[in-house]
């Protein structure tokens, strides 16, 4: 009972934070990101061409899977993804430069990148239709991998523990590293199913609505949670930052 306690604990501090954290507002900012990760790859490899835009894992597997004679899989967009989630984490280690000390700022100037691409995609999404030709794959495999890479980037400059919000395989060896059975505390592992079940929850939503939709309702929800993240992360900077001058009056108000 105890243990399940802690999980839950944890779960909650993790979408509700201390104003006092040293994470700030982050965390529940990052599992909205994780969402969005298994909403837009539901999009990729279900209708794209069997294709990773978040996961680059996935597509160097595939390739080597097609180079094997192995049929089903696009060499071009696989090739395309990578190609183009490179320069979007690129972009994203200059963006998150110009913020230096304020990572909700940096958070949010990311989202909003993210966000102007996926508005974009949404916008080929639609005048695609449900089945997109090969241009719209190509076109929406371009937008969206450069997006997730501007993401990726930021995850891994804000490095906000065990929510990298793509990749999985480290939070699940942590999970079974420190849990009981492994002959850890079992502390942490509340976050780490947190945020495999926002990649699950994303990835469910993703496949519902496409099957009951088209490419554009997931990308739309995604857009969404991007703009929610934008606004999350710019209230959490304005905060920090009356925090920090309020602080400096009273430094000044004891020093007069």
């Amino acid at each position: 009972m105890t243990a399940r306690v802690s999980l839950l604990r944890e779960m909650v501090e993790t979408l509700r934070p201390s104003p006092l954290s040293a994470e700030e507002a982050l965390p529940p900012l990052m599992v909205l990101l994780t969402i969005v990760t298994g909403l837009v790859d539901a999009v990729a490899y279900l209708r794209l061409g069997h294709v990773f835009v978040a996961n680059m894992t996935g597509n160097v597997v595939f390739l080597g899977f097609a180079a094997g004679g192995a049929r089903g899989f696009s060499v071009t967009g696989s090739l395309l993804a990578v190609a183009c989630f490179l320069p979007g984490g690129a972009a994203a280690r200059r963006l998150v430069a110009r913020a230096p000390g304020d990572r909700a700022l940096q958070l949010r100037t990311a989202a909003s990148i993210q966000a102007v691409l996926f508005a974009a995609a949404l916008l080929l999404a639609g005048l695609a239709g449900s089945e997109p030709g090969a241009s719209s794959r190509y076109g929406l495999i371009v937008l969206l991998a450069l997006a997730m890479g501007v993401q990726n980037a930021t995850a891994r400059h804000l490095a906000v523990r065990d929510m990298t919000t793509t990749v999985l395989t480290q939070t699940l060896t942590g999970l079974a590293a420190e849990s009981r059975l492994g002959g850890g505390s079992g502390g942490g592992n509340g976050r780490r199913l947190l945020t495999v079940a926002a990649m699950a929850l994303g990835a469910l939503l993703g496949a519902l609505l496409l099957r009951e939709l088209a490419p554009v309702a997931p990308l739309g929800l995604a857009e969404g949670l991007l703009l929610v993240v934008c606004v999350g992360a710019q209230r959490a900077s304005v905060s920090r930052r009356r925090a920090a001058a309020a602080g400096a009056a009273r430094a000044r108000g004891g020093a007069g």
